[in-house]
């Protein structure tokens, strides 16, 4: 770990976010810091510090894409490493998102599910120009020129036939101080727009790559856990004895509300655990899906606050609107990569390994829970099997420390699938009621929707504040936020129109997940857009592109999916839905075709997608991202649903969610629109789309039209 502000190349960190933070960035032999985000070696290579974590989404990738572009460097000597934790990488889109006027969002590190690179490629570009300012600087020495008559190429600094490989100047370049002005790249762009492929993929093939579980380090055992079904409850008991004689037992540890067993092995750690039989305290009474409907039904009765509007919508609305009711489940992240976290404490200073979105809160989390400052917790960022948010908790963190002090020696915890599931901070369960006045020809000219849902991101934000998640529960208890019941953008022309939070507090803890509210919002929106339109005798596909005069990225979108998947009109029979999304600048519009077996069970055998992500950094990553949005948005329309059985979160098995497996896959088509608009966050938008799509499809197949997530629950 080096402080070198005083070098003059680094004075780009403090050019990119004008803060007083020290560096704090691994060096290996021969490797010069030319900016916050790049090392050049004296070898030419060039190492790129992502300042976001890698969950799957080839960021990473697109990250160095970016810098190498702009450095132009050769892509065949780009590698990455992960940048160390300080709030110099702040992530920007991040915290306004999280922030709601009620903290600073400068100071945030993390990431968020679809990394903004609309914010993020400005300052990685300024990041990379300076750092080819240096390298053109040190080569116009050698030769006698101005830095400005040079330029970079494929690895070399270039003026005319001159030319230098970048390890030759990169320890020269590191000394030398950033000229006034510093022009961004208005040459060539070899990268940018390619579909080079991803950097994090041929580890992940040949299994190379590191994740918390594969850490290795001496003396290292390995330990399994067991925590209180329900947020609040406690340990009362256990079988010390029993669990004793497990043989390759390290140690019980316990901590608030858990039991953990470490041992030689995994399997030891878990038999210890099944013979310790550990006895918590018995759960609420509120603790049924009874009583969970008749929370969000009672809260969904009470006023509300009014989150966003156009025009008086309550006037508009008249005497006797249109009204319809909605209502999703609790929806689970199910990562494949179960919670996982390495630590070693030596002393006064405790290494971390695991994946997180929230660095900051994750270190913080181990150092209280030991009595540490966040200062002497080094926290290894690694990359991730999934997360669709779920690593935004960090309660594994303050586990692993307490553990690792516990028993002196290092622990590798990793959590069974079976507490993975029940301690999910879930999507919340949310009831809904839409009010419309209906106009001629269908149109829909005001329109209320009234949406009873906990504040996720408020019980989120206390818990990796340090919260319980049943204090976190009773901080976020009566707040309200737009996130709470949107995320996105209202795509239609509706005259006047308004959405109002009705503040729920539920049993289980909420958490923030892919696609934020829209997963839900867009669902019912969508579908009573389609319920107005079929009970009109309207074309589902007219009444939307009639309502779309304003948004004609969006129009193209649903022009280009009608024709590509061969929209017949809807009509009953058909088994064709349609639903549109827009979020973030991102719009897609989607043509499902899905039908109800004999055992009523939902199959869909198509999905046809047309999406406008604006300019695409690299093609096939957006590719990737979008489908991937639209078969998560597909497990969650028709996976069983998440039910309370005696306190219990059920199913608590992935065999049991119904996940769709490969045989079941619908025949899926997606269609990038080429567009020149700015970079749009991909990862998110399109999951809103697929669930109403379905249910409008199944609906014109049928007649039976499903008004609660998941599809065919009860």
């Amino acid at each position: 770990m080096i402080g070198a502000a005083a070098t003059g190349g680094l004075a780009l960190a403090w050019t990119v976010w004008p803060r007083a933070y020290a560096p704090a960035i691994n060096t290996a032999p021969g490797e010069q810091i030319l900016s916050a985000y790049l090392k050049v070696g004296t070898d030419g290579h060039v190492t790129v510090l992502a300042p976001q974590a890698e969950l799957g989404q080839g960021n990473v990738t697109l990250i160095a894409q970016i810098l190498a572009d702009e450095l132009g460097a050769d892509w065949r000597t780009v590698a990455v490493e992960a940048a160390p934790v300080t709030p110099l990488y702040a992530n920007p889109s991040l915290g306004h998102a999280w922030h709601e006027g009620r903290w600073s969002s400068a100071d945030m590190q993390g990431t968020d599910e679809a990394v903004d690179f609309g914010q993020l490629e400005p300052v990685l570009r300024r990041s990379a120009a300076a750092a080819r300012a240096l390298l053109c600087k040190a080569a116009g020495k050698r030769w006698n020129a101005s830095w400005d008559a040079c330029t970079t190429e494929n690895g070399f600094v270039i003026r005319g036939d001159d030319k230098i490989r970048f390890g030759e100047v990169a320890a020269e370049a590191a000394t030398l101080a950033l000229p006034d002005d510093i022009p961004l790249r208005r040459d060539k762009h070899p990268l940018a727009g390619e579909r080079l492929p991803r950097l994090d993929v041929p580890a992940k093939l040949d299994g190379s790559v590191t994740y918390a579980a594969d850490i290795r380090l001496a003396d290292m055992v390995f330990a399994s856990i067991r925590m209180a079904p329900w947020a609040g409850g406690d340990l009362t008991g256990h079988d010390a004895k029993a669990a004793k004689a497990v043989q390759g037992l390290a140690g019980i540890v316990t901590g608030p509300g858990w039991i953990a067993a470490a041992a030689n092995t995994g399997w030891a750690a878990d038999r210890a655990l099944d013979a310790a039989r550990p006895r918590f305290t018995a759960p609420p009474a509120d603790l049924t899906d009874k009583a969970v409907k008749a929370a969000l039904d009672a809260a969904l009765g009470e006023s509300g606050s009014r989150e966003i509007k156009l025009e008086d919508v309550d006037d508009a609305l008249g005497d006797r609107p249109v009204e319809r009711l909605y209502a999703a489940a609790f929806a689970p992240h199910v990562a494949l990569e179960p919670m996982s976290a390495t630590a070693f404490l030596n002393g006064r200073q405790l290494q971390l390994w695991m994946s997180t979105q929230l660095p900051e809160a994750a270190r913080t989390a181990a150092a209280q829970a030991i009595g540490l400052s966040a200062d002497d917790v080094i926290l290894h960022v690694l990359q991730g099997g999934g997360s669709f948010g779920r690593r935004y908790e960090v309660e594994i963190a303050a586990q692993v420390a307490t553990i690792t002090q516990a028993l002196n020696r290092p622990v590798q915890l990793t959590w069974p699938r079976s507490e993975d599931m029940a301690q999910d901070r879930f999507r919340p369960a949310v009831a809904a009621k839409i009010a419309a006045r209906i106009g001629a020809g269908g149109r829909i000219e005001a329109l209320r929707m009234a949406i009873a849902a906990p504040h996720a991101l408020e019980e989120t934000r206390a818990r990796t504040a340090g919260e319980s998640a049943a204090d976190a529960m009773g901080a976020a208890s009566g707040e309200s936020g737009l996130s709470a019941v949107w995320s996105g953008t209202m795509p239609y022309a509706i005259p006047a129109w308004a959405i109002d939070h009705h503040a729920a507090t539920l049993p289980v803890p909420a958490g923030l997940m892919r696609g934020g509210a829209g997963g839900y919002a867009n669902f019912f929106l969508e579908s009573f857009i389609d319920e107005m339109a079929r009970g009109s005798g309207i074309d589902p596909f007219s009444i939307r592109m009639g309502m779309l005069s304003g948004n004609p990225r969006l129009a193209l979108c649903l022009s280009r999916v009608a024709t590509r998947g061969g929209w017949v009109g809807g009509a009953q029979g058909t088994g064709q839905g349609l639903a549109c999304h827009s979020a973030g600048g991102s719009n897609i519009a989607v043509l499902a075709e899905a039908r109800l077996d004999d055992a009523q069970h939902v199959q869909v055998t198509r999905l046809v997608a047309v999406a406008d992500v604006g300019r695409m950094l690299n093609p096939e990553i957006a590719l990737q991202q979008v489908e991937s949005s639209l078969l998560h948005g597909l497990a969650l329309a028709t996976m069983v649903p998440v039910r309370l059985e005696k306190g219990r979160i059920k199913p608590d098995r992935l065999g049991a969610l119904n996940w769709p497996r490969l045989a079941q896959m619908p025949d899926i088509s997606l269609e990038l629109v080429a567009s020149a608009e700015p970079s749009t966050p991909l990862g998110e938008f399109a999951l809103p789309a697929v669930a109403p799509a379905i249910a409008n499809a199944i609906a014109s197949a049928s007649g039976q039209r499903f008004r609660s997530l998941p599809l065919g629950g009860a």
